[in-house]
């Protein structure tokens, strides 16, 4: 595997994971989806019904909780849980567990403890600002709001779940506030990132100029 890191952040429905996993195949690295990591943890609380305005009840979920990946399935304690985690209930409730300290010292530990050892591409929203400052290659993918709710809609229909664009689009603009407004490791540009507006970009485009800022770091 390659010894560097490539950390990329971004709003929620960007592409970040789709275009991670497309980067991890090409240059042989290991893709950790940071995000699924935080979904697992607000699937895990819903379902068990954790108070987590009780730390100790929140802390004692917390060590009840064993996430690992294989492919691109999730797996919470065992169960696959790869569809239940990317519906839009769970993707709201993550990004307000995420700004729990004891939920992000947990993750953010595991997270790098795994890529110290290189060859990891990482995506979240403070990869590049607290997980890995110190990343080799770091990119803050962005895109319109409405782009993206198109991209979440597109997705949906795609796999047969039924939906609704404008139920979506203004979750995703609920979401950008609570992601770039909450008071622990909030969502925002590193000094040292490449910015990348993937608004009118095809996926592939997107990977192509990613490879070329990564050939001129790397």
């Amino acid at each position: 595997m390659p010894k560097f890191n490539i950390a990329i952040d971004g709003p929620s429905g960007v592409g970040k994971s789709t275009i991670a996993n497309i980067l991890a195949d090409h240059y042989h690295m290991i893709h950790l989806d940071t995000g699924a990591m935080y979904r697992c943890v607000a699937f895990y609380l819903i379902q068990n019904q954790v108070d987590i305005q009780n730390e100790q009840e929140l802390q004692e979920a917390l060590n009840c909780i064993d996430i690992h990946f294989d492919g691109d399935k999730v797996f919470l304690n065992n169960q696959d849980v790869s569809s239940q985690i990317r519906l839009n209930e769970i993707s709201m409730a993550a990004s307000k567990i995420s700004a729990l300290p004891l939920v992000r010292n947990k993750l953010v530990s595991l997270q790098q403890d795994i890529a110290s050892q290189k060859g990891f591409i990482l995506d979240g929203r403070d990869i590049c600002t607290v997980v890995l400052p110190n990343a080799e290659v770091k990119i803050y993918m962005d895109a319109s709001s409405k782009a993206r709710a198109q991209r979440r809609y597109d997705e949906y229909i795609s796999k047969g779940i039924d939906a609704d664009y404008e139920v979506i689009f203004q979750d995703i603009v609920a979401r950008d506030y609570q992601d770039s407004h909450r008071e622990h490791s909030p969502l925002k540009v590193a000094d040292d990132a490449v910015v990348i507006d993937t608004s009118d970009m095809t996926i592939s485009e997107v990977v192509e100029t990613i490879e070329n800022i990564i050939e001129d770091i790397v």
